[in-house]
């Protein structure tokens, strides 16, 4: 008899193929589109004309570069899970505030707790 009865073998991938995402990968995709185009709606609007420009581009592209650095699935950097996770925390608090700062405090607070939930089953996943 086998130690976990209700494991079920799968046929391996073929070359070149990835499995399914879940729906908790895809909320956490969803959960960082959202972050990006926050940052980038709270730069072009929190900001006087000359500034605008650079915050509604620059706080978006230096969010994606960061987490191109160290939380994608792809990272180019390796950290520790924890790191990662406390990068992407940085990313949602920095959405969060955004959504404070433009007098939207509701938004950001569901924005908070969606992607805290979403991240944390994504961590807990990556961890298992």
């Amino acid at each position: 008899m086998t130690d976990s009865p209700n494991v079920r073998a799968q046929a391996p991938l073929a070359p070149g193929m990835r499995p399914r995402p879940t729906a908790v990968e895809i909320g956490s995709v969803v959960c960082g589109l959202f972050a990006f185009v926050t940052l980038a709606i709270w730069g072009f609007t929190a900001w006087p004309l000359p500034w605008n420009i650079v915050a509604g581009i620059g706080a978006p592209a230096l969010a994606v570069i960061v987490w191109a650095l160290f939380v994608s699935p792809r990272a180019v950097l390796a950290v520790h899970p924890f790191v990662r996770a406390i990068v992407e925390l940085f990313v949602y608090a920095a959405a969060t505030v955004a959504w404070w700062s433009m007098g939207q405090a509701w938004i950001g607070l569901g924005f908070a707790i969606v992607a805290v939930v979403f991240g944390a089953l994504n961590g807990r996943r990556r961890l298992a």
